[in-house]
């Protein structure tokens, strides 16, 4: 028998056991032991490691920023070496140079245990769903696994809390949680050697103190094109995404070499002249060869991010300060260190390489926060605070020196940059112009999008003027109608404005604009359209009466019949009793139109932390083995949230949220080709209905909102996905095969012509189907409604209810003929 692998190897190779005080690593004897505990440590960088006791070791995980009680701030963790349970009592300091060297506190303890149904054994699929009993940690908790790149060496994870009485919200453990659990000394005094009897007083942080400087080798980077976000409208969900503010600011990379320090702009200008007072900030750092990415901006009375205190700043000249002047360097990026190209690097990891070099850093140098799979709470926050919006970046991509999908950005009002391609004059006495002309480059042209008469003041007009009046010409760079051309003075356009707008009308010119500022940054050739993004929703108005509020209730949902987001909510809080039994406690997909079903709709399966308290998440294991959050509800309340976040479809799995591995839904959904009626509809559900009773399955029809009807099978539990899923395509395949000219059980719409289609397909682990009283995101608003067998022959198509007959659909439901409708106890027989 081949011996088993040592679980402690790799914590004994790392370390040195005659310089450090650490306990040398042997297997437990208990392992069914349930402690758990966890310890902070200041070394490179401080965080918290979480241990778990699992089969007589602890298993571990590195925190960053330490443990959080609010359910929406999920932590990345780590996943680190295995330790001895010996391990669980260390305090002390650990030697400089040795593995892991600095100070470590014993910061909370007590036991763990798994929540029902599940077992540590989770965690080899990527996720652990549990309760802890700490002094400081309580209640339910998750683990969960992100993907991992091929050869990436280390795991991942995510910890985060979930809702409970425990929870809070915002940043309080680790901010009013400073001493040990053990011997109540702060990390100072352990530091300091002091015993648990005579504690020394806290020992206050010192201010910086400029560094001696090093000799430095190696060389300065050189200036590399910088990756750029791609405009979208909706923000990305789920565990692969972290979330930044976009600062209003210069974008800017800073290469720097000790004392050696220049800023480049995003277009490869030597900007550092303008900004000595950050220079000097760097310089002082002594860093080493390193080409770090960020933001340059310039804070109002507020201290929030201003676009024009910047160029306020900059117009003085020199990077001068004057009083109040509050200029500021995020860097959020790493592109090299010493030598070492970093872009291949997942950006979580550069990340991680960036606030370890700047762990030092003080105003006005910062890194940049970013959370993680939470970035619609974020966006709300920034838009609430009336910044510009968010930066969203994948997890695991590398760094691209383009513009890239693996960063998009989302902002809360529509600003873009403009060409300025002349003025009109003004009659207004003192005043230099009274609109700038708009443009920009379409392809090979320039095209005309209109004008902006407002946003200046009186400084900024002066300085526009000083600057355009050596570009004046006599004819047009673009094609103006005559009555706009009027009374125009035309440019060279070389002058690229920033410019925040309503909306592009309908002849694409831009409506209720407004001048931000001058960016000298860009080059006019390089303006051109972006995709326009969703003006965020106003503060809530409206209590439904579940407590949910419901916002911009007068906004219109579906425009072809007028039904607005507040009718769609009041169809949801009064059918909720009749949806929930197939709804809740079920993971789900959400068909979500935050503008209308008109405008931009997408699925949304993974959680964003941004819905509410009543939306739940359940981790699971997807193909490549790591874990994502998916959600799901169980109440009204849960409902009604998501419809708040512009949700119109649910659309649920063929298992519930507490058994994903267990089916209990069987659905086959009739699509026919364009050509069809719905009487070959009707005529083909009720003969599959008829072969599923031949052999001993009860079923029910759902008219599906759309075109189509599904025929529902409800299952007890008991059968694998594989089995479920094969007992669907062989049934389908059987049917396609008996009549041909009706039937196809394959997907190829060349071959569907004049046929339905059995889709079987939703019969798969992790695809859903809309479920019965979901309202549909079509023209009407038209919802997915049970009815009997012996009703479907006089309904004339599959949408015939909309969601302004909630009060009919609940008197229907109390028929006798409906009750009971969509369960049954049965098992899946052999086919």
């Amino acid at each position: 028998m081949a011996k088993r692998a040592d679980p402690l190897a790799d914590y004994n190779a790392k370390r040195d056991f005659a310089r450090t005080t650490e306990p040398a690593g042997k297997r437990g004897s208990a392992p069914s032991g349930n402690s758990f505990m966890v310890q902070k440590h200041d070394a490179t960088r401080l965080h918290w490691d979480f241990r778990l006791e699992v089969d007589g070791v602890l298993k571990s995980w590195a925190v960053t920023k330490g443990p959080s009680l609010d359910p929406s701030v999920k932590r990345l963790a780590v996943r680190t070496e295995d330790h001895p349970l010996s391990y669980a009592t260390f305090e002390g300091t650990i030697p400089k140079g040795e593995y892991g060297g600095g100070t470590v506190m014993l910061w909370d303890r007590g036991t763990w245990a798994p929540i029902v149904g599940k077992s540590a054994k989770d965690l080899d699929e990527g996720h652990l769903h549990f309760m802890l009993e700490g002094e400081r940690m309580k209640g339910e908790w998750m683990l969960i696994r992100l993907k991992k790149k091929p050869g990436e060496k280390r795991e991942n994870w995510l910890l985060r809390k979930v809702t409970d009485k425990f929870a809070r919200e915002g940043e309080v453990l680790v901010e009013q949680v400073l001493t040990s659990v053990a011997t109540g000394r702060s990390m100072a005094e352990i530091a300091a050697g002091a015993t648990a009897d005579e504690k020394s007083p806290p020992v206050p942080k010192a201010k910086a103190t400029p560094k001696a400087k090093t000799k430095r080798g190696g060389k300065l980077p050189v200036f590399r094109p910088p990756q750029l976000a791609t405009l979208v409208d909706a923000v990305p969900t789920g565990n692969g995404w972290m979330h930044e503010i976009k600062f209003d600011g210069y974008r800017a990379l800073l290469a720097v070499k000790g004392d050696v320090v220049r800023i480049h702009t995003r277009t490869g200008k030597d900007w550092t002249e303008k900004f000595a007072p950050l220079v000097a900030a760097v310089a002082a750092m002594d860093l080493p060869p390193a080409l770090i990415d960020g933001e340059i901006v310039a804070h109002d009375e507020n201290g929030n991010p201003h676009f024009s205190s910047l160029q306020n700043i900059l117009k003085r000249g020199h990077g001068s300060q004057g009083a109040g002047d509050a200029l500021a360097f995020y860097a959020f990026d790493l592109l090299e260190e010493n030598g070492e190209d970093l872009t291949g690097m997942p950006n979580i990891e550069r990340k991680e390489r960036l606030a370890a070099l700047l762990e030092d850093a003080q105003p006005p140098i910062h890194v940049a926060d970013h959370v993680i799979g939470a970035g619609e709470q974020l966006f709300e926050a920034m838009c609430g605070a009336g910044q510009e919006g968010i930066i969203s970046k994948a997890i695991d991509a590398p760094y691209a020196h383009r513009r890239s999908r693996n960063w998009v950005k989302v902002k809360c009002n529509l600003r873009q940059e403009f060409v300025i391609v002349g003025f009109k004059a003004s009659s207004a006495r003192g005043r230099p112009f009274a609109s700038l002309l708009l443009a920009q480059h379409e392809g090979k042209a320039l095209v005309y999008k209109g004008n902006v008469g407002t946003g200046f003041d009186a400084e900024a007009m002066t300085d526009l003027a000083g600057k355009m009046a050596p570009l004046t010409r006599k004819t047009p760079t673009v094609e103006v109608e005559r009555t706009a051309a009027r009374s125009v003075t035309w440019l060279t356009p070389k002058l690229v404005a920033e410019i925040a707008f309503a909306e592009f009308t309908a002849e694409k010119r831009v409506r209720h604009a407004s001048f931000i500022g001058l960016r000298a940054d860009k080059p006019a050739r390089e303006v051109k359209p972006e995709k326009t993004a969703p003006t965020p929703t106003s503060a809530p108005a409206y209590p439904a009466e579940s407590d949910v509020a419901i916002s911009n209730r007068e906004r219109v949902i579906f425009p072809d019949g007028g039904q607005t987001k507040g009718d769609l909510a009041d169809y949801y809080a009064a059918i909720a009793p009749l949806m929930l039994p197939f709804l809740g406690n079920r993971p789900i997909s959400l068909v979500r139109c935050p503008q209308g079903r008109a405008k931009k709709c997408f699925f949304q399966k993974h959680d964003s932390g941004a819905f509410g308290d009543a939306v739940h998440h359940v981790p699971i294991r997807e193909k490549d083995g790591a874990a994502e959050d998916y959600l799901y509800v169980t109440d009204a309340r849960g409902i009604l949230q998501c419809v708040q976040m512009g949700t119109i479809e649910f659309h649920g799995w063929a298992s519930p949220a507490d058994a994903v591995e267990a089916p209990d839904r069987m659905i086959f959904d009739l699509d026919p080709d364009q050509g069809l009626e719905f009487s070959d509809v009707k005529q083909a559900a009720r003969d599959i209905s008829k072969h599923l009773t031949d052999i001993g399955l009860v079923n029910f029809p759902l008219l599906s909102g759309g075109k189509g009807v599904h025929v529902v099978v409800p299952l007890t539990r008991g059968h694998s996905w594989e089995e479920h899923t094969d007992f669907s395509r062989r049934f389908a395949g059987a049917l396609s095969q008996a009549e041909p000219e009706r039937f196809i059980a394959t997907m190829s719409k060349a071959k569907r012509k004049g046929k339905i289609f059995i889709d079987w397909l939703r019969n798969q682990r992790g695809a859903t189907a809309v479920v019965p009283y979901s309202a549909r995101s079509r023209a009407g608003a038209p919802v997915a409604v049970p009815v009997t067998w012996d009703e479907l022959a006089g309904f004339e198509n599959a949408h015939p209810f909309a969601i302004g007959d909630a009060g009919m659909l609940l008197t229907r439901a109390q028929s006798s003929a409906l009750k009971g409708w969509g369960f049954a106890e049965q098992s899946l027989p052999a086919l």
